[in-house]
């Protein structure tokens, strides 16, 4: 995963600044030109905050004033990567400040809309929509469901990206988290949608809702299948993920997983001491011990030591074989304990055990050594 500052760092910084410069060349701009000096200690996401307000601060005036100065720096080509966002965000926020105010008789709300659908091709536009969707759900689907018959592919992967309920990075909606139904027209209008692009949004927008609406997800993974395409049964899968993992077995029948006379070996570890940055192979023997064909979701979880000593499980998929009646699929794996971003290891006990179509089977205890 990439880190803040090759995202948006003191390069990405000053061409936002030179661009603004150019585009309102009687503006001091003394926020955009002082930002660059002020990210280093900051997250993404602050970053793109500190960076809108300086846009905020530095082009006064009303949102028609503001989407001038923006439109200058995209006609001169001069605003692209993950400037977009912040940039994006100083719209929103300037339109919410009088969101009726109009200009060329449109809201402010609205053309902010707009204005993002046509900067999301520049990098995406998926977090600055996000303020319009807290401030008035209602009113911001009623143009987002526009978007999903645009012939752009970036706007109508917005319709889907930026109404997702955990989009990574973004602010919460609440609405979104309340009212879970609210986006599924958006994804019925995608989900055949002839870019792959937009079709994983609609999948990860779906596996979103399945955190607290698993229910809802299998009834409308099930309404799919019933007027399924070429691609319904690859998004599906994707968009169940989260519940095949907790062995959902709404979602586990309406895939295809089954076989009630499945066997499980024994759970082998190849050690139960692992080196710190190491790795540890495991092996065990999946049977289908029935007179039908058993098609098998095969995933293991790791139980890692937490720092106050408690272990927390993450699941990792590793197969979905189709088991003759008779036959038996081998589990082999190494998982890594190499040093990622994105995960902290602790040293101490630790747990490894295999999930077949969701029960978990043969819990094995190991220890991971501490930091040489």
């Amino acid at each position: 995963m990439p880190f803040a500052d090759e995202l948006l760092g003191r390069p990405q910084a000053l061409a936002l600044a030179a661009a603004f410069a150019a585009a309102a060349p009687d503006l001091p701009l003394t926020a955009l030109r002082a930002a660059p000096d002020r990210l280093e200690p900051l997250t993404l996401g602050r970053r793109s905050d500190l960076l809108r307000d300086a846009v905020l601060a530095d082009v006064p005036g009303t949102y028609a004033d503001l989407e001038a100065v923006v439109r200058r720096t995209t006609a001169a080509g001069a605003l692209a990567g993950w400037a977009v966002w912040p940039v994006g965000s100083a719209l929103a926020a300037r339109a919410l400040q009088d969101p009726e105010e109009e200009a060329d008789g449109v809201a402010a709300f609205d053309a902010a809309l707009a204005m993002l659908a046509e900067l999301t091709h520049l990098l995406t536009a998926e977090f600055s929509i996000r303020a319009l969707l807290r401030h008035d759900l209602d009113r911001a689907l009623a143009t987002i469901t526009t978007w999903t018959a645009s012939p752009d592919e970036h706007v109508r992967r917005l319709a889907s990206e930026g109404t997702r309920s955990y989009l990574p990075w973004a602010t919460r909606v609440p609405a979104l988290l309340d009212r879970p139904e609210a986006t599924l027209p958006l994804l019925d209008a995608l989900r055949r949608d002839p870019s792959d692009y937009v079709r994983r949004s609609v999948a990860n927008h779906l596996n979103d809702l399945s955190r607290h609406h698993g229910d809802l997800v299998v009834a409308t993974a099930g309404r799919w299948f019933a007027e399924p395409d070429a691609h319904t049964l690859a998004l599906v899968r994707h968009a169940l993920r989260t519940l095949v993992k907790r062995g959902d077995p709404g979602a586990l029948v309406l895939l295809g997983y089954g076989g009630s006379d499945l066997a499980v070996g024994a759970l082998e570890l190849t050690a139960t001491e692992v080196p710190f940055g190491g790795e540890v192979g495991f092996a065990a023997t999946v049977t289908n011990g029935g007179d039908e064909p058993a098609r098998v979701a095969i995933d293991y979880v790791v139980h890692h030591q937490k720092a106050n000593g408690t272990l927390t499980p993450k699941t990792f998929k590793l197969a979905s074989p189709t088991l003759a009646p008779g036959e038996a699929y081998v589990v082999r794996k190494v998982h890594s304990f190499r040093p990622i971003t994105t995960r902290r290891y602790h040293p101490g006990a630790h747990a490894l055990e295999l999930q077949v179509n969701g029960v978990a089977q043969g819990r094995v205890d190991f220890v991971l050594l501490p930091e040489a």
